[in-house]
């Protein structure tokens, strides 16, 4: 049987923890987008912000981060991936990779990755289109445009 598919009200609330790993990213010194993994019925399994910067990791995106927090699973198409930015080739391989049924996108404003090639694959794609993800990340990449190209490989 198919999983009912997210209401916007339920993708915002799961939006809520991506947003404030996102704000702990950019006081950290880092990058500020956040994510968090959740079954679908709302139970939270892991969430993570990117940490490029603070770990010198380049592989350390928020969706990898939460990916990796959340532990082993048997299967994914339960799950719902959140992240505050559009996820990108390298995040939108690991929704891929490993069925994840849906993703709930905080805004494309700023940079628009693999979600359309998702969608085209089946997954449940939500974009929220939020104010406040839309201007965390356009005002980052305003003061810090080196990192923001060095982070989406410009």
């Amino acid at each position: 049987m198919a999983n009912a598919p997210l209401t916007r009200e339920a993708a915002a609330a799961m939006l809520d923890v991506a947003r404030q790993e996102a704000a702990l990213g950019l006081a950290e010194g880092g990058i500020p987008i956040g994510a968090a993994l959740f079954h679908r019925d709302g139970t939270l399994l892991g969430q993570g912000h990117n940490r490029r910067v603070q770990e010198d990791d380049a592989s350390i995106h928020a969706e990898t981060d939460a990916f990796r927090k959340a532990g082993r699973r048997r299967d994914y198409p339960d799950c719902v991936m959140v992240t505050t930015l559009s996820p990108c080739w390298y995040c939108s391989g690991l929704v891929r990779q490993f069925n994840i049924g849906a993703v709930v996108i905080g805004e494309e404003t700023n940079f628009v990755g693999g979600s359309s090639w998702l969608e085209e694959l089946g997954v449940e794609i939500i974009v929220l289109d939020d104010p406040s993800c839309i201007e965390l990340l356009g005002t980052f990449i305003a003061e810090h445009p080196e990192l923001w190209h060095e982070d989406i490989g410009l």
